[in-house]
């Protein structure tokens, strides 16, 4: 939260210097008007008394993390929207726009460091820990969608021949949408080897 007291001739004219200080659109603020503006002494003649108003500012994640990925589009020469939405535990932000897959790459690694990035932005002008997930066009859920079915088949095929398959590597949250699609699997177990960035899940047999 960010509180100025700030004063002026009128009370729009002091409203309206404490959102240029906190830099922020008019209507995300709580203004309290302090004192009214008044004519001192006969006819006015001996002065006035400035308006005086308290302007308050609650950071939003979501309009801190739109304004940050905005600006990332805006130097990459990206036309992107942003969508916001927030459920009990964080913030998704959805960016949409004509060719977008520049903030994909390969297998979302882009996705991932923008997501990253936000969250770092978002943290440090906050004082309590939010999460930010950053989507692409509904890409994340496309590609968990992907991913289940990929684990589904080569479960199959470990299940037919016996091999243990070992996966492409993977981000944490890949793998653990592998691990966690197979976990009721009486016959298959899952398990990651090596180290990041070039860890991977394997799919194996259960012994015994």
């Amino acid at each position: 939260m960010r509180v100025v007291e700030k004063t002026g001739k009128t009370v729009e004219e002091a409203i309206a210097t404490g959102v240029q200080e906190l830099a922020v659109d008019r209507k995300y603020v709580q203004v309290e008007i302090l004192e009214e503006p008044t004519k001192k002494g006969l006819f006015g003649l001996f002065g006035t008394k400035l308006a005086k108003v308290r302007v308050t500012y609650e950071d939003d994640p979501g309009l801190l993390a739109t304004g940050f990925i905005q600006n990332i589009c805006q130097a990459m020469g990206v036309k992107a929207e942003t969508q916001v939405t927030k459920n009990s535990e964080n913030w998704h932000v959805n960016i949409t726009g004509p060719e977008l897959g520049i903030l994909i790459g390969r297998r979302g690694d882009t996705l991932d460091a923008l997501q990253y990035l936000t969250n770092l932005s978002v943290s440090k002008k906050l004082s309590d820990r939010v999460r930010i997930i950053v989507d692409v066009e509904g890409y994340r859920s496309r590609r968990e969608e992907t991913l289940i079915r990929l684990a589904k088949r080569l479960s199959d095929k470990v299940k037919r021949t016996g091999v243990r398959i070992v996966l492409e590597p993977m981000n944490p949250h890949e793998r653990r949408i592998i691990h966690t699609s197979l976990q009721d699997d009486s016959r298959i177990s899952t398990f990651s080897e090596g180290d990041d960035p070039n860890r991977r899940v394997v799919i194996a047999l259960k012994r015994g």
